[in-house]
């Protein structure tokens, strides 16, 4: 939940309140909210708490907060009144994606964060009520581990042809007539209009610059009609409590799953179908090398937010789904450990430790919803070998000092991090409540 003053609190919630009891309503009158300070403090404060690297100014939270914050958020307020705010382009930083590919992310300045945080916080009620519950990605209450649960649901209810959807550079591709067409249906304030073509224009004639803060909020009103069509089909196939359909959206991330029964093959066609259509309506291509229909019957797999999904039969005969971290999340985990290793080559073991330590800990507190425990114990038995190389190199031996240094002492000693336990996953209550 974002912490917000009891004045942005309760704007935030009427504004919600009516967007979902009147879905025609064009709401006007937005831009002095985003100007005010009680929202940009809010959305400083957002800003802050996600930390990150600088924008293309070089501007750092700690240069800010020496010269006064108060006086920083001032002057963005005055830009934003007066109509001469102007968004710089973001700071390219390149990910490695693994084989070979990048992912480029464009960092925007701490002021343009800001302000596409204030943006956020008064748009982002309005468009909630709109979105459906197979979308996750980014929004009040949701979580990947929600969207993983279901679709672990689903497979235990024998939907297992699967059409693990790929889109081609979505990010990079967004037309920003399409999407501002899409805001303009609810939002009938030029100057947030104008705000709004301004921030997407520095990403170029197209697409939304992955790392702003306001493009996962862009993204799912950009795909708020392909989730009403996956939703419409899922209720087309409902029987009682029981449906035939179920999908699941995390930004880009798509999968449908449909019932195994060949009754229903006409659906999967039918399904895919509609989704291309839909997606031509929005100028998005489909990945066709990486789309696939995989039957989960047939002991095929499918990925889905760093899982690996495949039905299994249990001892006793009953079907259930199993999710293990796919080799590609598992090799990034073990290439960035291996970078720090490197790195603190000669440096004391537990300042390495403690750099690695929060880096395992999100890492298994992820997976671990999962049937990770396989993973797990190679990634622990990994480590505790990179510790101990590690350990024998400042005494300048060879070896893995098995007999020098136990286990034990390792973990309580030095502190490395050792809660590899699975748990299972407690489902939050899903509550669109800003």
């Amino acid at each position: 939940m974002t912490k917000t003053s009891i004045e942005l609190q309760d704007l935030r919630k009427r504004i919600y309140i009516k967007a979902k009891s009147d879905k025609t309503w064009k709401f006007w009158g937005l831009y002095v909210h985003v100007c005010k300070r009680e929202t940009l403090q809010a959305a400083y404060e957002m800003a802050r708490k996600n930390k990150g690297a600088p924008g293309i100014d070089g501007v750092t939270f700690a240069s800010i907060e020496e010269g006064g914050v108060e006086g920083f958020l001032e002057s963005i307020r005055e830009e934003l009144v007066n109509g001469t705010y102007l968004p710089t382009r973001g700071r390219e930083k390149k990910l490695d994606k693994g084989y070979g590919k990048t992912r480029t992310l464009k960092i925007p300045s701490i002021k343009d964060r800001v302000v596409q945080g204030a943006i956020k916080l008064i748009l982002e009620p309005i468009f909630e009520p709109d979105f459906q519950d197979g979308s996750y990605g980014y929004r009040p209450k949701r979580t990947a581990h929600q969207a993983v649960h279901r679709v672990s649901e689903a497979i235990v209810e024998e939907k297992t042809r699967v059409i693990d959807l790929d889109l081609k550079a979505y990010f990079d591709t967004v037309r920003h007539d399409i999407l501002l067409q899409k805001i303009a249906a609810r939002i009938n304030d030029k100057k947030i209009l104008r705000l709004i073509k301004l921030i997407l224009k520095t990403s170029g004639k197209r697409g939304i610059g992955q790392g702003g803060v306001a493009s996962p909020l862009f993204s799912n009103i950009y795909l708020t009609e392909v989730d009403k069509m996956l939703e419409k089909a899922r209720e087309v196939t409902r029987r009682g409590k029981y449906t035939h359909l179920e999908y699941a959206r995390f930004a880009d991330d798509i999968v449908i799953l449909i019932d195994d029964h060949q009754k229903w093959d006409w659906l999967v066609q039918a399904v895919n179908q509609r989704l291309q259509e839909e997606l031509a309506k929005l100028d998005v291509a489909i990945n066709q090398e990486k789309t696939k229909i995989v039957n989960l019957a047939k002991g095929e797999k499918f990925s889905f937010l760093g899982f690996d999904f495949r039905q299994q039969i249990t001892l006793k005969g009953k079907k259930r789904a199993s999710y293990t971290p796919t080799m590609k999340a598992r090799t990034a985990l073990t290439r960035k450990i291996k970078d720090i290793f490197k790195r603190t080559r000669s440096q004391p073991i537990k300042g390495v430790i403690e750099e690695i330590n929060p880096i395992l800990r999100g890492w298994t507190n992820y997976f671990r919803i999962g049937n990770s425990s396989h993973s797990f114990g190679y990634i622990q038995n990994w480590v505790e070998k990179k510790i101990r190389r590690h350990l024998m190199r400042s005494c300048k031996r060879k070896g893995f000092g098995w007999k020098r240094w136990s286990s034990q002492w390792i973990y309580a000693s030095l502190g490395l991090f050792k809660d590899y336990q699975i748990r299972y996953h407690q489902l939050a209550k899903v509550s669109p409540t800003q």
